[in-house]
């Protein structure tokens, strides 16, 4: 049986990598970003990766240089370590997945994207997967989980086979992906979105007219799109969209 998604990811719009602006001292993905969206009020997007000792991490790119103090690969330092490394615009160290599940408490819905870990939207998963899975242990409240690589979303309908799951979804445009050709016409078709129990997509939001989204949802698909940076592209996705991730302004609230 596929998990329902939780209505609550379709009513408040979800802050990418949660409300972050580094004017403010909210570096993407930090506590800061976190509890400024639970303030508003708005649902949450974070991602996950991998680091030395197997620990979920709170944080987007597999390189530490962009977003933090740091050189290298995030899967090759440990958590404890991370944690002392102090994000860019901000005054704080990469967070843990248990850091920010125990921030967010279920106040909001939490929408978490497990990085893809094979480098080509493989088979080789696995660490990561469980590493969430062990953090999401006992979680209360609405959360539920995607991945742009199947294999990980299949994964986790084995692991945490009561939460709702999804597919992250693109044009795969191959200009834009360093994936094989063949892997980008295959992913973009979708075609695993049953097989991994999924409930829903987050869609590219300007791929959002592909006929494919549009039979996913007349099939009972829930659509959401990413990433929206304007209340204009806001507008346009919500035509289709059902609800949208957003960055870079205040998106409204439901009335």
């Amino acid at each position: 049986m596929t998990p329902a998604l939780d209505p609550a990811f379709l009513r408040a719009p979800l802050a990418h990598r949660a409300l972050h602006d580094v004017d403010d001292g909210r570096p993407e993905n930090s506590r800061a970003a976190i509890r400024a969206a639970i303030a508003q009020g708005y649902g949450i997007e974070i991602d996950v990766q991998l680091s030395a000792d197997d620990q979920a991490m709170v944080f987007h790119d597999y390189d530490l240089a962009r977003l933090a103090h740091g050189t290298g690969p995030v899967r090759s330092v440990p958590a404890g370590t991370l944690g002392g490394i102090t994000l860019r615009g901000g005054d704080e160290g990469v967070p843990t997945l248990d850091e920010v599940l125990d921030i967010v408490a279920g106040q909001v819905p939490l929408l978490i994207e497990i990085k893809d870990q094979d480098g080509g939207m493989g088979v080789n998963i696995g660490p990561l997967e469980a590493a969430t899975a062990a953090a999401l242990a006992g979680y209360a409240g609405p959360v539920a989980l995607m991945s742009f690589n199947p294999h990980s979303v299949a994964r986790m309908a084995d692991l945490c086979p009561d939460l709702p799951r999804g597919l992250v979804t693109s044009a795969y445009d191959p200009a834009n992906w360093p994936l094989p050709e063949a892997t980008c016409a295959r992913l973009r078709d979708i075609p695993n979105f049953d097989r991994v129990g999924a409930s829903f997509i987050s869609h590219e939001a300007a791929d959002l007219s592909r006929p494919r989204v549009a039979a996913l949802k007349a099939a009972g698909a829930h659509i959401l799109c990413w990433t929206i940076r304007s209340p204009e592209a806001e507008a346009e996705a919500r035509r289709i969209a059902e609800n949208v991730t957003f960055e870079g302004y205040l998106a409204a609230q439901p009335g």
